[in-house]
């Protein structure tokens, strides 16, 4: 009788196995996976101990995640500043001020003086976006959503018919 229960057990982990591996191998290809990030280019927003307790976050496949223009097998996480369309200025890229060109947006890391993004490289193409990081989910005293942000100083100068957050805010009032 225990060698009956016994082989049923090795049989449903067996049968599970085989089901919850593909399920898993989807979710994380298709719709999201937990990456680290490390360097101290998001700093404060991640990272705000520094390397001795890096955040791991999750990213979600529907939404952004931008693959490095200099080494395409890289992934790096920045704040989208600006959009296709919209005028900026820079922190010391070539130009002072420029409109971000069509199917490209503008991306920059939190702590300017130790991120490697737009103002270093430009403006980055649309298809090199490939999720966006959603939650915060290690070290567990980090647990949240990251909610997106654009600091006030780094908003566009100008972008077309899209509203900013404070004119949002206004109307709800």
């Amino acid at each position: 009788m225990a060698q009956k229960a016994g082989r049923r057990y090795v049989r449903a982990f067996v049968s599970g196995f085989f089901v919850a591996v593909p399920v898993t191998v989807t979710v994380l290809d298709r719709l999201a996976y937990v990456a680290r990030v490390d360097g101290a280019s998001m700093q404060p927003s991640l990272n705000p101990e520094g390397a001795s307790a890096p955040d791991v976050v999750l990213l979600n496949h529907f939404l952004q995640n931008i693959l490095s223009p200099k080494n395409p097998k890289q992934k790096i996480i920045k704040r989208v500043i600006a959009l296709e369309g919209d005028f900026i200025k820079t922190l010391g890229y070539k130009n002072r001020y420029l409109r971000v060109p069509d199917g490209h947006l503008w991306i920059e890391g939190d702590h300017h003086g130790h991120s490697f993004d737009s103002n270093t490289f430009g403006p980055v193409s649309l298809g090199l976006i490939h999720g966006k990081a959603s939650h915060i989910i290690w070290p567990p005293n980090r647990w949240q959503k990251i909610k997106p942000s654009v600091p006030p100083d780094r908003r566009p100068m100008l972008n077309w018919g899209e509203s900013t957050e404070d004119e949002d805010d206004d109307e709800e009032k």
